[in-house]
């Protein structure tokens, strides 16, 4: 909404000081968002007058253009008093018109220096100004879209012409909140600014309009739910070709529009003005009575905007005998349009249901200003002063007489009071305030109250155009940002003491610092996901990951389901990060996902009561599964390159690393066993277990998959659920222990069949060696001519120590032979010697 500082002043008495930006903080803080402050000249300097044309001399030039070359008188603005010449290449005034001249010295927007120059022959001493080059937007000011020729009473050549124009306007831009409807109208604007300055504020809504009398036009209403009020005055003997005077175009074109016809920029000025959408009828195009109802279903209505539109049985519709006319209060309609030969003009104001016309513009995909101010909420009491304001500014500037008919059907319905306490206000905000100011505040909003004697209850009935006022704390607010929110005191809620973080938020703490330890870093990606995604990783058709919850109002239709894995969004975060240049990445993302559940539909309950515990119950139980997933990708360098050496790539062993490196941290025993599983690499994807069962998965990414997502070759991933793995967590993990004695060291290569894992033969040693091993580490893998074809010989490095005492050779050796012995039986190892 954009406000004119001069126009807002017309209706409150502000104080002289009072600047733009101090007006405009000040509306910011009751609640009308500033959004820009507009300065309409600022770009402009030096002498900008008034200048008659005296003569006007047509050059044809060699180029083929036709210059004009002019005298004109600018008074004494030269210093000379004698008349100017200038170029001008505008064809569309004459000698006697009045024009706006830039003289010699002066600048105009983009930093245009004027100068007396030589062009066409001439000397042109200033420049024959059009809208456009004043910065004033297109050329509706101008005659024919050239330079401005303005009326001939606008004033005497060489008086300043930026009073004039406008140019030293100032014009607020707001943002309007949906439920302040009535902002968007100077007259809500010059409310709020009376109110954040207590200054006496001038209704232009306040004037004395004729009764209503059977000899209007005919207006029958079918549905008055939809449209409860609906005024119309007639004007005959109208002139259409009457121009809209200077200084109501300037304000349309300040507030944001575009000057079209009188007619029609009379209809925007009393919007703007008042707040109340109008619209005009050429009334000798109509046949027979008004009626508003509902539409029939699949009939047609073709709008001003020429769009031939099919309507539903929820739309309201104005009729005449040959059916829908209109859009009611969104858009009138094609075939009763005013027009260059209206002289007859049937003028429409009435009150919309707004949940309506919402839901027409939505069906509709139509937006207007009228139907943008209808859906939020306009005062059912403007139709008849608008009707009446708009009746008369017609016959002002384009002649005629308005009938004396007048037409008002139906009448503004009443809002119900609200009771509340008068220190609610202070008990919700804990700012100090007392009854009386409760009260004047919400007076000064409009509101009537009545106090209940000998209790602190308030009866407030809240004023016609504030639809939004409804509950006591929506009267809790309007106090409220009139005192200041900046007065609302910080002050931090007591904690209850021997709480602090739960269980969970304590193992996410660890877990995140586990991973931030590993050199990876916390990214949050978009929770939701699409078939191409689930394409790239290779998900066959009936993986449970396909099966998802989805959106009923999706932000995308490519992405309309919530996520039932957190691999893509990180994919893509690792690939956009290497295409900027970053040599590898380590990300990590902890996040929900959702699986469907056949439960039926949730139940819907209304939000005036508190649910039951069953309501809930059933509530939950309707939920989709949401576990706790984690997602790790490794991508490009795991360690760096650099006058040390060669860098290492991240792979497989890196993911199950740090699968393994969180089992530490939160004292569970991990189990890996080799497993196939999109969208890993079917040969080097690890299946991660606690006692047996599964909980995700890592290794290395399918080359497919990462093609698909722009990741390097041999990119890693681990994703696994989170929910599972903290519940067998430790709360307070043992710390290691330490032995003073030297550690005794034994290393064994095996050789075992190629498909037997590296994890089996694992678990078979440690066993088998007891309590004495302290480590256990894979130092070697050979496949070659010294190991039998189809397989492999492994190197492990055994550390034995014992608590108390130094270890003999003896046990050392027994210790070794035990863990061979336990392999050999279980994978059918056998070493090399």
């Amino acid at each position: 909404m954009k406000a004119p500082v001069s126009w807002i002043r017309e209706y409150v008495d502000l104080p002289a000081d009072v600047t733009t930006e101090a007006l405009a903080a000040r509306l910011t803080a009751l609640g009308l968002k500033l959004e820009a402050i507009e300065k309409a000249g600022a770009g402009i300097t030096g002498p900008l007058v008034v200048g008659r044309v005296l003569t006007m001399e047509r050059e044809p030039q060699k180029n083929g253009k036709t210059i004009n070359w002019c005298t004109v008188d600018v008074g004494a603005a030269n210093g000379t008093g004698e008349p100017q010449g200038i170029v001008c290449g505008a064809h569309n005034f004459q000698p006697g018109d009045l024009v706006v001249c830039v003289l010699p010295g002066g600048v105009l927007p983009g930093n245009f220096e004027i100068s007396a120059r030589k062009t066409y022959g001439h000397v042109s001493a200033g420049m024959i100004c059009s809208a456009a080059e004043l910065g004033l937007g297109d050329d509706t000011l101008s005659s024919g879209g050239g330079i401005i020729v303005l009326p001939a009473d606008a004033g005497q050549p060489g008086d300043d012409a930026f009073d004039l124009l406008g140019l030293r306007e100032e014009v607020i831009e707001f943002e309007i909140n949906p439920d302040r409807a009535y902002a968007l109208s100077l007259r809500g604007v010059a409310r709020e600014a009376a109110l954040a300055y207590d200054a006496p504020f001038h209704d232009p809504a306040t004037r004395d309009v004729p009764a209503p009398n059977d000899s209007g036009y005919e207006v029958l209403i079918d549905d008055p739910a939809g449209c409860p009020v609906f005024a119309a005055r007639t004007v005959s003997g109208f002139n259409p070709t009457a121009p809209t005077p200077a200084w109501l175009a300037r304000r349309i074109t300040q507030a944001g529009m575009r000057p079209i016809s009188l007619a029609v920029d009379v209809t925007n000025y009393v919007m703007l003005e008042l707040g109340q959408p109008i619209h005009g009828y050429d009334a000798d195009k109509l046949a027979g009575p008004l009626r508003v109802r509902r539409a029939t279903e699949g009939e047609h209505l073709t709008t001003l905007d020429g769009v031939d539109r099919v309507l539903s049985a929820e739309d309201l519709v104005v009729t005449d005998d040959t059916g829908p006319i209109g859009l009611g209060g969104v858009m009138g309609g094609e075939t009763t349009e005013m027009s260059g030969t209206t002289t007859r003009v049937l003028i429409e104001a009435a009150h919309w249901d707004a949940v309506s016309m919402f839901r027409t513009g939505k069906r509709h995909r139509l937006t207007s200003e009228a139907g943008k101010r209808n859906e939020r909420g306009v005062d059912p009491t403007l139709p008849p002063y608008a009707a009446d304001r708009v009746a008369e500014l017609l016959t002002t500037y384009g002649g005629g007489a308005i009938d004396p008919g007048v037409t008002l059907v139906g009448a503004a319905p009443g809002r119900p009071s609200i009771r509340t306490d008068s220190d609610l206000p202070a008990r919700v905000s804990g700012m100090p305030i007392d009854a009386e100011t409760t009260v004047a505040n919400l007076e000064a909003v409009g509101c009537a109250v009545a106090r209940a004697a000998g209790t602190g209850e308030l009866s407030v009935t809240p004023p016609s155009w504030r639809p939004d006022l409804n509950d006591p704390y929506d009267l809790v607010e309007e106090v409220a940002r009139i005192v200041g929110y900046d007065r609302v005191p910080s002050v931090l809620p007591t904690a209850a003491p021997g709480r602090g973080l739960t269980r969970e938020q304590r193992l996410r703490r660890r877990i995140g610092r586990a991973l931030a330890g590993a050199g990876c870093v916390e990214v949050i990606s978009f929770p939701f996901i699409g078939d191409a995604a689930f394409d790239a990783l290779g998900l066959p058709a009936d993986d449970v990951l396909r099966h998802t919850v989805r959106l009923a109002n999706p932000l995308s239709s490519e992405e309309p389901s919530y996520t039932t894995t957190l691999l893509p969004g990180l994919f893509k975060a690792a690939a956009r990060n290497l295409g900027r240049g970053a040599t590898g990445v380590a990300l990590f993302e902890t996040g929900t996902v959702a699986f469907p559940v056949d439960r039926g539909p949730a139940p819907i309950y209304g939000v005036d009561w508190r649910p039951t515990d069953d309501e809930l119950a059933k509530l939950d139980a309707a939920l989709p599964i949401q576990p706790l997933f984690l997602a790790v990708v490794l991508a490009g360098e795991r360690e760096r390159s650099g006058w040390w050496g060669k860098g290492r790539e991240a792979g497989w062993s890196d993911a199950i690393g740090i699968v393994r490196r969180l089992g530490a941290e939160l004292g569970v025993d991990i189990e890996v066993r080799s497993a196939a599983r999109p969208p890993w690499h079917p040969g080097r994807c690890a299946q991660v277990l606690v006692e047996g069962h599964e909980f995700g998965h890592a290794g290395e990414l399918h080359p497919k998959v990462c093609e698909s997502f722009g990741l390097p070759p041999r990119s890693a991933a681990v994703e696994i659920d989170l929910d599972f793995l903290m519940r067998y967590a430790v709360d307070v993990p043992r710390g290691p222990e330490f032995s003073t004695y030297p550690v005794a060291k034994e290393d064994v290569a095996l050789v075992v069949e190629e498909t037997t894992t590296v994890a089996a033969v694992e678990d078979a040693l440690r066993e088998g060696a007891g309590e004495l091993l302290e480590t256990l580490r894979l130092f070697d893998v050979y496949t070659g001519d010294q190991v039998a074809p189809g397989h492999k010989s492994l190197a492990f490095a055994l550390r034995f120590r014992a608590p108390d005492r130094t270890l003999t050779e003896q046990e050392t050796s027994a210790a070794r032979d035990a863990a061979v012995a336990l392999a050999a039986a279980r994978t059918g190892a056998v070493q090399r010697v």
